[in-house]
């Protein structure tokens, strides 16, 4: 008896593609939906974390008011009938005490540390022209070494700093600069904590580009803030 030949089963290419194309468009329509999902949640949670730093670097605050500073100085309140679709525009926050007086003024910086940027928020007191302490928004320095630079009393100690601006208001009359540990000597430079150097260079060049780039643009107009809108 012979017995039948059975072809070998052969598979389309163009089914192959059509497969994985479907494939393809599902994950990307699920990888979408899952950023859009938690897009306004993932938003929402930096703003209430950028919120608390604001608080906690402006501690005499009881509300903020964002804004932004154009180029040319004008500042923008933000939301509320305001923008911040300002071309080359500085996002600060200003914080106002219980009477809506200012407090004084928060801005962010980052700056590249030992693993990852390391973003911070520090305050800026327009009265002693100074910048009164820090605070961190986001960090991936090395646990126990680079996240010193929040609990080294020594470190801390380095504030307030001095961000006193040239004569003709245009940038800051000396550059905040990290130096080595215990040469410090002057009130606008950052005594650097041993065995964290990097990520004491990345708090002071964080704040020192920062203020170079805004306090020139809102020095010259604090009078505009000086009271809560």
């Amino acid at each position: 008896m012979t017995s039948a030949v059975i072809p070998p089963q052969t598979t389309s290419a163009v089914a192959m593609i059509r497969t994985l194309g479907l494939i393809a468009a599902l994950c990307g329509f699920i990888i979408v939906s899952a950023y859009q999902g938690t897009y306004d949640a993932v938003r929402e949670n930096k703003r209430i974390a950028v919120e608390r730093a604001v608080f906690k670097v402006i501690p005499t605050a009881r509300s903020i008011v964002e804004y932004v500073a154009s180029p040319a100085g004008e500042i923008v309140k933000v939301g509320a009938g305001g923008t911040a679709a300002v071309s080359g525009a500085v996002k600060f926050y200003a914080g106002y005490d219980k009477d809506n007086k200012l407090a004084g003024i928060a801005v962010e910086g980052v700056a590249k540390g030992y693993s990852d940027n390391v973003r911070i928020l520090f305050a800026y007191d327009p009265a002693a022209q100074t910048v009164s302490g820090f605070g961190v928004v986001t960090s991936r320095e090395t646990p126990g070494i680079g996240d010193k630079i929040l609990v080294d009393k020594n470190f801390l100690a380095n504030f307030p700093l001095e961000a006193k601006l040239t004569a003709d208001l245009k940038k800051l009359a000396n550059a905040i600069v990290t130096v080595k540990h215990g040469s410090k000597t002057n009130p606008w430079e950052i005594d650097a904590i041993t065995g964290a150097t990097i990520t004491s260079r990345a708090v002071g060049r964080a704040i020192n580009d920062a203020a170079q780039l805004l306090l020139p643009r809102i020095v010259p107009h604090l009078s505009a803030l000086k009271e809560k809108p």
